[in-house]
């Protein structure tokens, strides 16, 4: 089985999933198919409580709470700063206690390479996805610029399902789709390319790209033609 097709039914699985049970289950499956050290989920809900998932050992998430390395891990500073994925190398580790606790990470199988994507939630959450390995610098750079897309799309769907476990949840009505976007994924659906698109439209064929990836990420779709398929099925666009 090719790694799209694993990662594919993997995010049907946690789709259909209703337990942590099973988010672990899908995330050491999707840790496996990407041939990487380590894969994990964290999120932190809006009323402050904190669950997670993912293939760090037993024994590195003991001893970072009893060390309470929140407060020096420079993924955790550095992330919360930002919204766009970043490379652990591109991190501030040039204190004393980021090195010491870089040292220890590495010691307990961390993995001396990271790549963590920081996504919010709508009422305050904060959630971390990320993927650690031991490898040179080279081979991590190749795996990250050819994988990113991929992680990204996994993060966000881990999201959309974490914040389905937080107890009287109110629907997001920020997913909702813009009217450009409405209208490029109701072409799309009408069987235009997206060359045709965009000269229907009156615009360049990258802002139909654009707006074609903004919603099928809001949609939390495999690809373009799952996010025509959900945005038909919610009534988004009509043909």
């Amino acid at each position: 089985m090719g790694i799209q097709t694993t990662i594919n039914q993997a995010l049907e699985d946690l789709d259909a999933t209703s337990t942590l049970d099973g988010l672990q289950d899908v995330i050491t499956r999707l840790r496996d198919a990407f041939g990487i050290d380590h894969m994990v989920y964290h999120w932190v809900d809006s009323s402050g409580d904190q669950y997670g998932c993912g293939t760090y050992s037993d024994a590195w998430r003991d001893h970072y709470i009893t060390q309470n390395y929140l407060r020096v891990d420079p993924v955790i500073t550095g992330c919360f700063q930002r919204f766009h994925p970043v490379d652990w190398k591109r991190l501030d580790w040039s204190s004393k206690a980021a090195r010491a606790f870089q040292s220890v990470a590495i010691e307990f199988g961390v993995g001396n390479q990271g790549y963590s994507i920081p996504i919010r939630g709508p009422k305050g959450q904060f959630a971390l996805f990320t993927v650690s390995h031991s490898c040179e610098d080279i081979a991590w750079a190749e795996f990250t610029e050819k994988r990113s897309r991929d992680l990204i799309l996994i993060a966000h769907f881990f999201n959309r399902k974490a914040l389905e476990f937080e107890p009287d949840r109110i629907p997001d009505q920020s997913r909702a789709l813009s009217p450009r976007e409405v209208d490029a994924m109701t072409l799309l659906a009408m069987g235009h390319s997206r060359a045709q698109a965009a000269e229907t439209l009156s615009i360049s064929e990258h802002t139909v790209r654009v707006y074609i990836e903004s919603a099928r990420f809001k949609l939390g779709a495999l690809n373009t033609t799952h996010a025509v398929a959900r945005a038909m099925s919610r009534g988004l666009i009509v043909i």
